[in-house]
């Protein structure tokens, strides 16, 4: 998925509705301001992922895909909650691979090693293997699509994914860079869903969707680049650009962008062509103290409201429809096959 050459977008027909995923990085739980710990691997919160479902999914007809990791997997309580709502259709489920956290513990925990990709190939392939098939054993069913964990995907994850039957990856950050972090580089990378070759199979890449707002945003890229810039940074140049609406970059997660921004990015992206979005969260994020977006019970209010506010946006005003990410797939390769 990161080799260009291999790249076609995929696409909608014109008289398609705009399209919302939801996608839920299904973890244990961590203190993210800490180093990474092969011992932080209680999963608590996935007892509460039912409340989005009862006060939201279900009402909108919303099926998120929970791409659940190895501590997620191998943990009988957390798996039964996620089995019961797989069993009555209300969600999907895929494969987020956390390495530090799953065996073979082979590599030391650090930084450098968090991101999968960086790790050598045979135990890259090994982590990801057992991984699919705990999810496997736990659902009954073997998952289809995969997000990597901090997007660590690697030079030979595309060609993995597809030697263990995956269509789907969704772990590409369009404009940004994770390399200061020993990451990859996704700067080159736009928001739209693109179909890859891997392994002798086209796959799907579907974005987190991410991108530019305001009356720069055309020049975005170069624009946000210059304002990182240690003497832009000191000015403060970031910040102006973004309260005077010049350009700002969001991310469709309420996670970090407030519902005016999620909608205003919504709003861009859709004016500008593209009609496939997908809005990302943590499933910590659900309960109380494990993430940094929701520290008391009035942020956990205010969480569920602007997922609540956002979908319902997005139906109404938007008029998307919202499908799950084996439905997307679905429809667009059903879409490539047709004859023109």
């Amino acid at each position: 998925m990161l080799r260009f050459a291999s790249h076609t977008r995929a696409q909608l027909s014109a008289g398609d509705r705009p399209i919302l995923l939801v996608v839920v990085d299904t973890e244990e739980e961590f203190d993210w301001q800490k180093p990474f710990n092969r011992s932080s691997t209680g999963t608590t919160s996935i007892s509460d992922q039912p409340t989005l479902h009862d006060r939201v999914y279900d009402r909108l007809g919303i099926v998120p895909t929970y791409m659940v990791d190895w501590p997620v997997a191998t943990t009988a309580a957390s798996v039964a909650v996620l089995r019961a709502l797989t069993d009555q259709k209300r969600c999907e489920i895929g494969a987020h691979l956390h390495p530090w956290v799953t065996p073979p513990h082979d590599e030391q925990v650090t930084a450098f090693n968090s991101f999968a990709g960086n790790l050598p190939r045979a135990l890259e392939q090994e982590k990801l293997q057992r991984l699919t098939v705990a999810i496997s054993d736990a659902f009954g069913r073997a998952p289809i699509a995969f997000k990597a964990g901090r997007y660590g995907l690697g030079a030979h994850t595309a060609d993995m994914l597809a030697m263990l039957g995956y269509q789907i990856d969704a772990s590409v950050v369009p404009y940004t860079s994770f390399r200061a972090d020993d990451g990859p580089d996704f700067s080159a990378f736009g928001h739209d869903p693109y179909w890859f070759k891997a392994g002798g199979r086209d796959l799907l890449e579907l974005p987190v969707t991410g991108g530019y707002c305001g009356w720069l945003a055309q020049a975005g890229p170069p624009v946000y680049q210059l304002a990182q810039h240690r003497l832009a940074k000191a000015a403060r140049l970031g910040g102006i650009l973004a309260r005077t609406r010049a350009v700002e970059r969001i991310r469709l997660s309420p996670e970090g962008a407030n519902l005016d921004e999620m909608k205003r990015l919504s709003r861009a992206l859709v004016r500008g062509g593209t009609k496939i979005l997908t809005m990302t969260y943590h499933s910590p994020s659900l309960a109380v103290g494990h993430t940094p977006y929701v520290r008391s019970q009035g942020d956990l209010r205010a969480f569920i409201q602007t997922i609540n506010d956002y979908c319902t946006f997005f139906e109404a005003e938007i008029g998307g429809v919202f499908m799950s990410l084996s439905e997307v797939y679905q429809k667009l390769h059903a879409q490539r096959a047709a004859p023109c």
